[in-house]
């Protein structure tokens, strides 16, 4: 490898765990925790939305929100996420990871205030200002995607690598769970303090005037974590090794390293200089492929294509499962139906079988990859997950009848509770991991943005496909004389086919345990390429014609 940037990473490989390093996984950590939150909160409140907005008076049922003003609450900040991975995986190669980190941060403090602060004189237009907020919302969610993926891998030993990006993203456990918490104590508290015995007399006419409060407040909630850490991001000194591959500053990728790392390096004395010459650094970035030329294609397409395919086919499921679990317990009967509670009980149902669901199966599901992510490796993982996903999907599916009868909804729970286990303890955890292993630091926040996005897609077709899939079907085959809920049926069939597909596309992911992130991507042999090419231009240039 290149002797001016050797030194600087082969110390980071072989770094010991430090203070810096849990430091960092707080620090990214707080973000995921808020984009989970944040993320899936609204599944807590879209039938409270329902209940105050699209109530008719005298009606036998309360309100619900239409599909499609559903499909767009529940599915906007997802569209906003894909564009925010894109664009700031891309901005986070061009200008660097710390310089973009904390925009993304400040712009999700300031859309979830703005999302509970939706206004509007009538329902469709409040509906507009929440999806609006929540679009770009949405847009600095996606952003941590790369940024921190990247960020804790390069700060990180190739040793405990896997373990501390798993770990940043196992923070989203903690927000789901946090959300469900919450939503329970404040609809607690709101529900103790409003009701009345004429409310529990008619439970359909039940929504409160102070309900309106309870989900702008849910919402609004998801900017503390994020503005708790805002100072610490901007303290973040740059990653060493982008200042060192990309930026080609050696002395100040050694000062950052030795700043927050307990390492001894002078980049002077090992490299003999303190910055490589313009002239040289652009000679060295000549002889080095683009993102999407056909070296690349070569080199890193079918890892793309893996990291890619995997991550939508994973969030299809994940989504769906998440944005909807609440459909699927009523279909099944774990939740009562919406006429027997008032407004704000029927949030405090929700939020704890959600935060029961997180409890038991998502929250364990992370940090069992974070212990054995660097034993068992990633590929492991992930093929054991969506295997089990994809088994589970099916055993809830093909006997759906047999859950759906009084009595057996525990034992639907805790199968349900399983597939969350396997995703989380599987590819979740893994398709997060691995596309910040795997490619040349030059783009590797681009590439993580790239394949997060495309996960992204994959849950704005489940967020949207699911919705219409259960509530259209089981209203067409209601009217057909068809068993109710034969459209969450329908659903849990494709959910499982889709895990098969992402069992199979798993092979097209290597494996990264144990490797540097420079050998991982082919950087060795590029800068060594690099540096050839760039001799024999110079050799070349310099000879001399004979004058006949």
């Amino acid at each position: 490898m290149a002797g001016e940037s050797a030194q600087v990473l082969n110390a980071l490989d072989v770094a010991k765990t430090q203070w810096y390093h849990f430091t960092a996984i707080i620090i990214a950590g707080m973000g995921f925790f808020t984009d989970a939150y944040d993320l899936f909160c609204i599944s807590l409140v879209t039938k409270l939305l329902g209940r105050i907005y699209y109530h008719v008076d005298g009606a036998a049922k309360p309100g619900t929100l239409p599909p499609n003003v559903a499909a767009a609450v529940n599915g906007v900040a997802l569209c906003g996420t894909l564009s925010g991975q894109l664009f700031f995986g891309w901005l986070g190669d061009k200008l660097g990871r710390k310089k973009v980190y904390g925009l993304t941060l400040m712009i999700m403090v300031i859309c979830s205030i703005a999302s509970g602060l939706s206004f509007g004189r009538e329902p469709k237009s409040i509906m507009a200002t929440l999806c609006f907020f929540r679009f770009w919302l949405g847009f600095g969610i996606g952003g941590d995607y790369p940024l921190s993926a990247t960020i804790m891998s390069e700060y990180s030993n190739k040793k405990t690598r896997g373990a501390f990006i798993a770990a940043v993203f196992a923070m989203q456990g903690f927000g789901i769970m946090a959300g469900g918490v919450f939503a329970i104590i404040i609809s607690t508290a709101f529900n103790y303090r409003f009701s009345s015995p004429a409310y529990e007399d008619n439970p359909i006419r039940s929504t409160i005037p102070q309900a309106d409060f309870v989900w702008r407040i849910i919402l609004m909630v998801g900017a503390i974590p994020a503005g708790l850490t805002y100072y610490w991001r901007l303290k973040m000194p740059e990653t060493p090794r982008f200042t060192a591959l990309v930026a080609k500053n050696m002395k100040q990728a050694a000062a950052d390293m030795s700043k927050v790392l307990n390492v001894n390096m002078d980049a002077e004395q090992q490299n003999g200089e303190k910055r490589l010459p313009e002239s040289a650094a652009e000679d060295q970035s000549a002889g080095l492929f683009g993102l999407f030329s056909s070296q690349f294609v070569r080199r890193h397409g079918l890892h793309l294509l893996g990291t890619t395919s995997t991550w939508f086919l994973l969030d299809i499921a994940f989504y769906s499962q998440n944005l909807f679990q609440k459909d699927i317990f009523s279909a099944v009967g774990w939740l009562p139906p919406a006429k027997t509670m008032n407004a704000i009980e029927e949030v405090f149902r929700i939020a704890r079988a959600q935060t029961l669901i997180a409890l038991c199966s998502t929250v364990p599901g992370y940090w069992f990859t974070v212990a054995f992510i660097d034993r068992m490796g990633r590929f492991a993982i992930q093929l054991m997950g969506f295997f089990f996903m994809t088994v589970f999907m099916f055993a809830l599916a093909i006997p759906y009848d047999h859950w759906t009868h009084p009595g057996n909804h525990v034992g639907f729970v805790v199968i349900y509770s399983l597939t969350f286990f396997f995703a989380n303890f599987g590819p979740n955890a893994t398709t997060f991991v691995v596309p910040a292993e795997i490619f040349p630091a030059r783009f590797r926040s681009t590439c993580h943005g790239i394949s997060a996005a495309s996960g992204k897609l994959g849950a704005i077709v489940g967020a949207f496909g699911f919705l219409y899939l259960a509530q259209n079907q089981d209203k067409a085959k209601a009217d057909a004389g068809y068993p109710a809920g034969i459209g969450v049926r329908n659903s849990l069939i494709v959910l499982g086919v889709v895990n098969f597909l992402g069992l199979l596309f798993t092979f097209l992911v290597p494996e990264s345990k144990g490797k540097s992130l420079e050998q991982m991507s082919g950087e060795i042999e590029d800068e060594d390429e690099a540096k050839q090419a760039s001799e024999q231009q110079q050799a070349y240039s310099s000879r001399t014609v004979p004058v006949l």
